[in-house]
């Protein structure tokens, strides 16, 4: 079980599905969302706009949870929508446990956090200096420089603070990490192998859930 932490333009959504590929089990970018939103009974896309993304304002996820409640945004509104939020996050934090019997590569959504105490899990996070994620994404996206500056800053501002407002740490702080890339620094392949060998490595030490 691989959790990746990824700032935007570390190359997550490049390095997440090939370590998948490369050991064997499934990448669960798309499939966690999917998997929770058939078991709330919602979109996926409903579920994936919630899904570390910044809560700007209430009208925003009322629309985003399909719910009828004031423009304004009353106070029981808010706290509705916030059990909301903390019903379908319970449901993201079951999906990922279950995942761990069996394997997976997790980008986001706080598994590191989620995650913490299975023994043979790897917590991994991607990073680099903010002019470089820049250039990458513009690399991986085909984007421009002016879309790519745009986008890291409400992406990095939104990954941690879904971070800190659903567990209440510092997503980047390199105690919840067992290996710490910069991953502008070294090539992205360089950094699938580092990965792939670590987690063998952790998982070796470590061991398995035994299966009942």
């Amino acid at each position: 079980m691989v959790t990746l932490a990824a700032l935007y333009g570390a190359g997550g959504s490049v390095v997440g599905p090939r370590v998948a590929d490369r050991l064997g089990v499934p990448f669960l970018d798309r499939g966690i969302p999917e998997a929770v939103a058939k078991e709330a009974g919602l979109s996926d896309q409903a579920v994936d706009e919630i899904d570390e993304k910044p809560r700007s304002t209430t009208t925003r996820l009322v629309a985003t949870l399909g719910r009828t409640a004031t423009a304004g945004g009353s106070e029981g509104s808010v706290d509705r929508l916030d059990l909301q939020e903390r019903r379908l996050r319970s449901y993201i934090e079951e999906f990922l446990a279950e995942s761990a019997a069996s394997g997976g590569v997790a980008l986001g959504r706080g598994g590191m956090v989620v995650l913490r105490d299975v023994p043979w899990a790897l917590h991994v996070y991607l990073g680099g200096p903010v002019d470089a994620r820049i250039e990458q994404a513009m690399r991986i996206d085909r984007i421009e420089r002016d879309q790519a500056e745009r986008e890291q800053k409400l992406e990095d501002r939104a990954r941690i603070d879904y971070v800190q407002r659903a567990y209440g740490v510092d997503g980047t702080d390199s105690v919840l990490y067992h290996l710490t890339l910069d991953s502008t620094a070294l090539e992205l392949d360089a950094c699938v192998e580092l990965i792939v060998a670590a987690s063998r490595a952790r998982r070796k030490a470590r061991g398995t859930r035994p299966v009942s």
